[in-house]
């Protein structure tokens, strides 16, 4: 079953895009809300969630902009991105996620990226 492409953005408020930056690209900014550890080698990552362990490969990258990353044992060609992007008009700081999931699992996912931002937006001060 093909997986299914799904986009999800979340409103920053006014963080420093510099400071959000730092919590989505380097490891110790992952680890305050995506995942428990990062070990990063080069372009490759490893995330770690209570116990369990999974790689990924950074496929592209533009300082203060986006990420996108290549889950290794995915053979698809799926793939997960932060990006940054900033509303023209209220000078908003928005973080769009992309991801893939199956279409089954549809819900399940978007449930785990709202809880995972969720961590962020509290670290960051986003919610009211």
């Amino acid at each position: 079953m093909d997986k299914v492409k799904f986009t999800i953005e979340y409103s920053m408020k006014s963080v420093p895009i510099a400071l959000l930056w730092t919590y989505l690209s380097t490891p110790n900014g992952l680890e305050r809300w995506f995942c428990d550890t990062v070990k990063q080698e080069g372009k490759r990552y490893t995330f770690g969630w209570s116990g369990s362990e999974q790689e990924a490969q950074l496929m592209a990258i533009r300082s203060y902009s986006y990420m996108r990353f290549h889950w290794i044992d995915e053979k698809d060609k799926s793939y997960f991105e932060f990006r940054i992007e900033v509303s023209e008009l209220t000078d908003n700081i928005d973080l769009v996620i992309t991801d893939y999931s199956d279409p089954d699992e549809l819900e399940a996912s978007r449930d785990v990226w709202n809880n995972q931002v969720e961590a962020l937006q509290r670290q960051l001060g986003c919610l009211d």
